[in-house]
């Protein structure tokens, strides 16, 4: 039976790089983002590269949660990698019976990073309050909640993944933590728009992060997200 692990992820975080970390495991297959398509048909968003999204993967949601989350596959682990936004309540129940974890980052630096790229956005398309969500339900049906930090796991990566394999019972390799730089065989077809940064990357660093100054007008949203932020960080793995 295969083994699916769930990456529950907001935008603009290293779910990117945890999927190219998943990538490396033995026998480890690994799916970008199965809701995309789905998620900009039913809202209608603009997003970079929207046409291409829609042709490339099934818009249907009920095509997706059969084909990526029910169906067995032939190798012996599925790695999925989601944005909280892209899921609806109807797809939670599909997740009981997977390995669920959440990636996190501090508010301030996904507004900082997500204004780059989009203009126009708020609460919703910062996946907190949906990640917070979907543990309440998934913990309401008996799982543990398993949530990870971004701003921890690159201060040292090799302990952090570590500690977050074991949280997920499955066995750590110390693979998980280099890759070739570039564009991967992986990713979406909307990586050229989203994962420039992270394709000049050759794997988990420790890292410091700078301090980073965010316009005033993004003081209410950041409120905003940090109520569900500091409720997510609760359940953060022990590392």
């Amino acid at each position: 039976m295969m083994q699916r692990i769930h990456l529950i992820s907001g935008p603009r975080n290293i779910s990117t790089a945890m999927m190219y970390s998943f990538a490396q495991r033995p026998n480890c297959l690994v799916v970008d983002e199965p809701f995309y398509a789905a998620y900009l048909a039913e809202t209608g968003i603009l997003h970079p590269g929207r046409e291409e999204v829609l042709q490339s993967q099934n818009n249907e949601r009920e095509g997706v949660l059969k084909s990526v989350f029910l169906e067995n596959g032939t190798t012996e682990e599925l790695f999925i990698k989601n944005m909280a936004h892209h899921i609806l309540p109807t797809d939670w129940q599909h997740f009981i019976y997977l390995k669920n974890f959440f990636l996190i980052r501090d508010p301030k630096r996904i507004i900082a990073s997500y204004a780059k790229v989009i203009g126009d956005f708020g609460l919703d398309d910062l996946g907190l309050k949906q990640q917070f969500e979907i543990a309440e339900f998934l913990q309401k049906k008996g799982q543990k909640v398993i949530v990870a930090d971004t701003g921890e796991l690159i201060k040292n990566p090799a302990t952090y993944i570590a500690s977050l394999c074991e949280a997920l019972e499955i066995e750590f390799y110390p693979s998980m933590l280099e890759w070739q730089a570039g564009p991967r065989p992986e990713d979406g077809i909307w990586a050229k728009h989203w994962y420039a940064n992270v394709h000049q990357s050759t794997g988990l660093k420790p890292k410091l992060e700078t301090a980073i100054e965010l316009d005033s007008k993004y003081t209410e949203l950041l409120e905003e997200a940090q109520v569900y932020y500091l409720k997510l960080k609760a359940f953060e793995i022990k590392h």
